[in-house]
């Protein structure tokens, strides 16, 4: 499967089926592994919640956790909860559910546009996309005289330029920018966008905890899994258009790392921000 039918398999993932009032049904990508991407299970939870709402009502935040391991050879049930329905805002639950077991559970809050005062962090100076190399062939060029876990070389739904190569020292070991752009046009549908970016915010987010560790620790060793994960949408954007994405470690303690991520368009504009804490637990020799 080459990384344009990958971005369609996604488009179709996120077509949930309604199978009950607020109750919807998902299908899986098919990746490598028996775990769920947890990104994907975000996305999801989103489109089912999106469902509920009238489209001039698009998502602002979402705050969600991961309870189980998700398996990927089972379709995930969205059971969506009408917290309330307000003059602005309209709240839901999602709860993601497997063999009878919630996997998942995300609140989603919607807004209807408004207009007020504005400000933003800017965008750091970064190097464009068109100067930077795919990912995936740099990983395809290491695999060569390195051995590489099999997921960095896989097709992907989105074109990933890591503004650090990945072959080269980085001069930020807390930092990891990278240009993101979803690989084939996507229907002009502002929730779907926010799907599709909600996807991709769980994109090596939880990796970045590595960083500062990644010459002292055999990563390998190191036992990881999201654990939360909370998103807000500042403005509106197009997820097939390139936005880059900083992803910034702040801390690690008591066996858990916290990141955060900001995206920019192009243009210098902030249009998400995201914070996730993950789970990242040392194995220690002898234990299974």
């Amino acid at each position: 499967m080459t990384a344009t039918d990958k971005a369609g398999e996604l488009l179709k993932v996120l077509r949930l089926e309604s199978i009950e009032t607020n109750l919807f049904r998902g299908q899986n990508e098919a990746r490598n592994g028996a775990r769920l991407f947890g990104g994907q299970v975000v996305a999801q939870a989103l489109a089912s919640a999106a469902k509920t709402v009238d489209e001039d009502r698009p998502c602002h935040s979402l705050h969600a956790y991961f309870l189980r391991p998700g398996a990927s050879t089972i379709p995930v049930l969205y059971s969506v909860e009408r917290i309330r329905d307000g003059r602005s805002f309209s709240t839901r639950r999602i709860v993601a559910i497997q063999k009878g077991e919630a996997i998942f559970s995300m609140d989603v809050s919607f807004q209807i546009h408004e207009s007020g005062l504005t400000h933003q962090h800017d965008m750091p100076d970064m190097p464009m996309p068109e100067s930077l190399e795919d990912d995936m062939e740099v990983a395809k060029r290491m695999q060569t005289k390195q051995a590489l876990p099999g997921w960095s070389t896989r097709e992907r739904p989105f074109d990933v330029r890591s503004v650090y190569p990945l072959d080269e020292s980085r001069p930020n070991n807390n930092m990891s920018p990278v240009w993101l752009r979803f690989r084939r046009p996507a229907p002009d549908k502002r929730y779907l966008h926010q799907c599709l970016l909600a996807y991709a915010s769980d994109m090596g987010l939880i990796g970045t905890s590595m960083l500062p560790h990644r010459h002292s620790v055999d990563r390998q060793r190191v036992q990881m899994a999201s654990l939360d994960h909370a998103l807000w949408f500042h403005q509106s954007f197009a997820a097939d258009d390139w936005i880059l994405y900083i992803k910034e470690t702040t801390t690690a303690a008591a066996a858990r790392g916290f990141n955060r991520g900001a995206f920019y368009t192009r243009d210098g504009t902030l249009v998400a921000s995201a914070l996730q804490e993950g789970l990242m637990r040392e194995i220690q020799l002898g234990q299974s």
